[in-house]
């Protein structure tokens, strides 16, 4: 199957999956079964036997799945020679940190532009991409084909920034804002609360 008959939203977590099974076999690991691999991407079971299933048979029932056959099946499909497009929205002091992040460029991520409704309090701030204003959003992402994005605004205005990135062609959102968005069944969206991260740590702490 070529590529062009995937959703691009199953691409994006078959690219997902081939991160997590890389990790695998630097670590040495030959086999997993669907529900180990499933929890390394955040994403049910049932989901990752679906995506799977675009690729051909590359499990075994009661076994899993080899992971070196793994790999190499999801990378014949989805494998990438260029760093994938990323754009990070609200650059204020953790957007600011997360731009900083060597990390992203290590696993294949470009974060090319970040977007801020006050661009002009960072221009003398050393960043490692431009920060445009909100207004360029939308023409950006469209322009430049963009499907993944990094959201850091306010909650309040979460759910608004989301509507217009999705309607421009973003597929996968990672997001650290503090509201649960919504959005359609084929839009993948990864929240990271760190409050609430915080105090799940807290209550096994002081038990």
């Amino acid at each position: 199957m070529e590529k062009q008959d995937i959703p691009s939203p199953v691409v994006y977590r078959l690219s997902i999956y081939n991160r997590c099974l890389k990790r695998l076999i630097a670590s040495n690991k030959e086999t997993i079964r669907s529900e180990g691999l499933a929890t390394m991407a955040n994403v049910k079971p049932s989901q990752l036997r679906k995506d799977l299933s675009y690729i051909g048979q590359v499990g075994t029932r009661g076994l899993g799945y080899t992971v070196t056959t793994l790999y190499k099946s999801i990378h014949e499909i989805v494998g990438r020679e260029q760093f994938q497009k990323v754009i990070l929205v609200g650059a204020g002091n953790l957007g600011r940190a997360l731009l900083r992040y060597d990390g992203f460029q290590k696993e294949g991520f470009e974060v090319m532009a970040a977007f801020d409704t006050s661009p002009e309090v960072v221009k003398n701030i050393s960043l490692p991409c431009p920060v445009y204003s909100d207004s360029e959003l939308t023409n950006f992402i469209e322009k430049e084909e963009v499907k993944m994005a990094i959201l850091c605004v306010p909650g309040e205005h979460g759910q608004h920034v989301t509507n217009r990135m999705i309607d421009a062609g973003i597929t996968g959102i990672l997001n650290f804002s503090p509201v649960i968005l919504k959005v359609p069944e084929e839009i993948l969206v990864n929240n990271v609360d760190l409050a609430a991260e915080l105090e799940n740590l807290s209550y096994f702490i002081n038990k």
